[in-house]
């Protein structure tokens, strides 16, 4: 009991404080352009308590999720005084800024969180990175492999630099000039130089090994097949397909290459081993690659580098872009189909992620807000009624006729819009409780 009020107080504050930094990018450029606000709520349904100053009522309503913003005359199926500080009565152009305000916050908001992890807690980086590249174990059919590199063998020089860590190594492979790398490895004692050939496109992985990452479970996926199957954060991975696992990558390779076919998986939990047989699914990696996975995160050594001020907004910017493009790569296949509205969540979703966010620690719990923040500022781009891209769409319409559209065409765009949004919905809720449901 104590994880579901861990949860609906988490939600609560995440999607509250979410929502309300977009209601307030709406009434900031409403106030800008002189359109009179004459609620701002914090939070929905009856008012229980508020002040009035000037036109503005500022209350506090009973269901605390979020907020809203209520602008004199910007419903046009209400009656209108004609007023000059009503928002229909002010120009196209000032009132889809006021709509794209509120995204715009979101997207800030993302930036400012992200910005702030790296100010006060620092980057993350795999400590692996700053050790010697020993090679873990190899992929299968890979040029390293063909080339002579074996699991166990230490890089000790490549293209001339002695002695790199890996993320040394990394570096190397990407800015090597030439048809091949020539390495030096250490095994056994014994020095061996080693050609590998340089294609075109330069997997590190194929072209060095794999580093050693403990195949150690962090996370498990809300409703993925490794949650299903009774996969644990903590469990050790020992085999996979009957294969033993000496990396983390060996086993990413392993359900990436299993063609949609069940893996058996060796586990060991608590000291006790343990057999499962999970279904991979198709999901996205950061890049937008389709793969086969079963929704788990390796248990991998951090360090973490503190940022001065400029550079952390410079690399949160950075990392705001990178999953914008992401979130944008996952709602265009979710339109041409190639991503199954099975795998978005709803709000049970959400809750249950802000509860182990929670759970996790503070910063977990920031970085999903950012995560939120940038979501719920891109799905309100997209140009279906009722979101803010939709009235930016229909004040588009409006331009290119320069005209404004009739009440009646209006309440069938909206409506349009609603009907969809709550087909999406009902979809996305059953999925949520879907995924409670053991057996599914």
């Amino acid at each position: 009991m104590s994880d579901v009020f861990t949860s609906i107080f988490a939600v609560t504050i995440v999607l509250g404080i979410m929502i309300l930094v977009h209601e307030w990018g709406h009434f900031m450029a409403a106030k800008l352009f002189g359109v009179r606000v004459e609620i701002f709520s914090l939070g929905f349904g009856p008012r229980l308590w508020g002040r009035r100053r000037g036109p503005t009522d500022y209350r506090i309503s009973a269901l605390p999720l979020g907020g809203y913003v209520k602008m004199a005359g910007d419903n046009p199926t209400e009656e209108r005084k004609g007023d000059p500080d009503e928002f229909l009565s002010k120009p196209r152009w000032q009132r889809a800024i006021i709509a794209v305000a509120g995204p715009t916050m979101n997207i800030v908001m993302a930036v400012v969180l992200f910005a702030g992890i790296f100010i006060f807690v620092g980057i993350p980086t795999p400590v692996y990175l700053n050790r010697p590249a020993e090679v873990a174990a190899l992929p299968k059919n890979s040029p390293a492999a063909a080339a002579g590199i074996q699991p166990g063998d230490r890089i000790v020089e490549i293209d001339g630099l002695k002695n790199p860590t890996w993320e040394q190594a990394i570096n190397q492979v990407r800015v090597a000039r030439g048809p091949s790398l020539r390495l030096v490895v250490e095994r056994s004692g014994n020095y061996f130089p080693i050609t590998v050939p340089l294609p075109e496109t330069r997997d590190v992985d194929a072209l060095l090994g794999y580093p050693a990452i403990p195949p150690v479970v962090d996370e498990v996926g809300l409703g993925m097949p490794a949650e299903k199957a009774g996969l644990r954060p903590g469990d050790e991975l020992l085999a996979l397909n009957d294969e033993p696992l000496r990396t983390w990558p060996e086993f990413v390779e392993g359900v990436r290459h299993s063609g949609g076919r069940p893996i058996r998986l060796l586990v060991r939990h608590n000291g006790r081993e343990e057999q499962l047989q999970i279904q991979p699914i198709q999901g996205h990696t950061f890049r937008n690659e389709v793969v086969w996975q079963i929704g788990v995160t390796p248990r991998t050594e951090e360090d973490y580098k503190r940022l001065g001020v400029f550079p952390a907004f410079d690399q949160a910017t950075v990392a705001t872009l990178a999953m914008g493009r992401q979130i944008l790569g996952v709602v265009g296949q979710l339109f041409t189909g190639k991503v199954s509205l099975r795998q978005m969540q709803g709000v049970i979703g959400i809750a249950r992620e802000s509860g182990r966010a929670a759970k996790r620690g503070t910063i977990s719990l920031i970085n999903l807000m950012a995560v939120i923040s940038l979501n719920l500022a891109i799905l309100n781009l997209l140009p279906i009624p009722i979101l803010d891209g939709g009235h930016i769409l229909l004040l588009a319409i409006e331009g290119g006729l320069r005209r404004d559209l009739s009440i009646t065409v209006k309440e069938r765009f909206v409506q349009v819009g609603l009907l969809f949004l709550l087909v999406i919905f009902f979809i996305v809720m059953y999925n949520d409780v879907s995924r409670l449901l053991p057996n599914r």
